[in-house]
């Protein structure tokens, strides 16, 4: 799965409501942009160049899946949608300001966009708020620490830091709550990439099925009959080793852990893909194991209809998934959803994301988030 690119954008305003407008580009860059990690205090601050105003300057640490050009465009948007009129002259009061500051270590020099920021080094109202979250940071052109070049800047402007924070969108999503979130769903409903993203974007320990080292998956879909019953006793195997280890290892540096399966899928397949002798059998040895196993405090199931599906598989190009019939994905769906629906000691939330696409839409990620915590 691609990562994101860590941004250090620095925001100013010294018209209106400055520190409303701070809030309001925060909260519209965690919708278009990406996940804001960290965010610095404000400070008011002294026009830079002109006279006016003094400033509220604060900076934020941003993940984000766009390209630094692409970035740049978002947030001149942003810009504009908050009521910003360019001029022609460089120094001018704005109601908001916002400039990439670094693009990790990249150094990029078009007619549009120049990083890291031109002359930072020696503006003390974009280097407090930067040394707040990135003081050993490396700017990549001058080879110094952002807390060095701090100490070592030569603006003598009088910064004063504002007693009320901004507040950070993200924590909106509250998981604290949860200790264990199982992410489920159908072939190619995207559970692998929802709980990788919740897993990078909230501190979570992640696990993953191990599908892909399974040597009966490709053989079960060339002749089903033959090989489901190997095929389901290894999934059942390998998951019950896989979560018995996964969730006895304590990890002190996550908040909760989020998989993309649940060992109960197990039966639900067993349940189609089993003959019925077949199935009486490993139903037995199913509850022998899954009686010692954790279960999780919150199971999310992202159901997406037959044709979406479809799609997704087609897109994600897996040579022994692309002859799944539908009649075998409609089936997996209803055998979810019936065994979901009769849960009364799960805490379950059924997600329909069939017009959703939370892989390539933010606006779509974030309603799915808000679906799971409301």
């Amino acid at each position: 799965m691609i990562k994101p690119q860590t941004f250090h954008i620095a925001l100013g305003s010294n018209k209106g409501d400055k520190f409303k407008n701070l809030q309001n580009a925060v909260d519209l860059i965690h919708v278009r942009a990406g996940n804001i990690k960290l965010i610095s205090k404000v400070y008011k601050s002294p026009a830079f160049g002109f006279e006016s105003d003094d400033f509220f300057n604060t900076c934020l640490v941003l993940e984000s899946y766009l390209e630094p050009q692409k970035l740049l465009q978002t947030l001149l948007n942003i810009e504009t949608d908050l009521g910003r009129i360019r001029r022609s002259k460089d120094y001018e009061a704005r109601i908001i300001d916002l400039d990439i500051v670094f693009a990790e270590d990249r150094i990029i020099e078009t007619k549009t966009l120049q990083v890291p920021h031109p002359e930072m080094e020696k503006r003390k109202f974009v280097l407090l708020p930067l040394n707040d979250v990135a003081s050993k940071i490396r700017h990549p052109k001058l080879d110094k620490e952002v807390s060095v070049l701090l100490a070592e800047c030569e603006d003598e402007s009088v910064l004063e830091p504002v007693s009320i924070w901004l507040k950070n969108p993200r924590k909106a999503f509250d998981f604290s709550k949860y200790n264990y979130i199982a992410v489920e769903g159908n072939i190619g409903a995207g559970k692998t990439s929802l709980a990788n993203k919740i897993a990078h974007d909230y501190n979570a320990k992640l696990i993953l099925e191990r599908f892909a080292d399974n040597p009966f998956l490709p053989k079960f879909y060339e002749d089903t009959a033959r090989y489901a019953f190997p095929l389901e006793m290894s999934f059942l195997a390998d998951r019950y080793q896989q979560i018995s280890d996964d969730l006895s290892q304590l990890d002190l540096f996550k908040d909760f852990i989020v998989s993309d399966y649940d060992v109960f899928k197990s039966l639900i397949f067993s349940k189609i893909t089993l003959q019925e002798d077949e199935f009486k059998l490993y139903r037995k040895l199913f509850y022998l194991m899954y009686k010692e196993i954790a279960k999780p405090d919150m199971y999310v199931y992202l159901y997406q209809n037959t044709e979406r599906l479809r799609h997704n598989i087609k897109k994600r190009g897996r040579d022994y998934e692309q002859n799944i019939d539908d009649d075998y994905l409609e089936k997996i769906n209803a055998g979810y959803l019936g065994f979901l629906k009769s849960q009364t000691d799960f805490n379950v939330k059924i997600i329909d994301v069939s017009d959703r696409d939370f892989v390539e839409n933010r606006a779509d990620y974030l309603w799915v988030l808000g679906e799971i915590c409301k």
